[in-house]
């Protein structure tokens, strides 16, 4: 019913222009006003429509990933540019970085997280 179909992905925030700031420049995505929202265009042709909510609940679980050749550069990157990442103990303990060191471990990818203005949880992963 579906194979054809351009599904997309949504979400929402608490402030619109925040978010449109956040991903267009902090981000550099490719970022349109909609009549209720954002799209951000992702690469090879997707998109996430991002739409305000009054009373936004931020997201207890990942809702967007961000693939890249290599994690350090990355998360260096993204800090120069005033993002966080998130620390987290026990099975999933990052390093000072906040940096998953999973792959040595053999318990998946290298992962970082980090939050939009609107608290919803990303992640830059290393994809090699």
């Amino acid at each position: 019913m579906f194979k054809n179909t351009k599904a997309f992905s949504s979400f929402s925030v608490d402030d619109i222009q925040k978010a449109k700031e956040f991903y267009g420049q902090t981000l550099g995505m490719e970022v349109s006003e909609e009549e209720e929202g954002l799209a951000v265009k992702i690469a090879g042709g997707g998109s996430v429509f991002i739409y305000p909510k009054q009373d936004h609940q931020s997201a207890t679980f990942t809702v967007l990933n961000f693939p890249a050749d290599n994690i350090e550069e990355a998360v260096d990157k993204l800090t120069g540019l005033g993002v966080s990442f998130e620390s987290y103990e026990g099975e999933m303990k990052t390093d000072e970085k906040g940096i998953f060191r999973g792959e040595s471990r053999g318990e998946g990818p290298n992962i970082a997280w980090f939050k939009d203005p609107a608290g919803n949880i990303l992640s830059v992963l290393e994809d090699k």
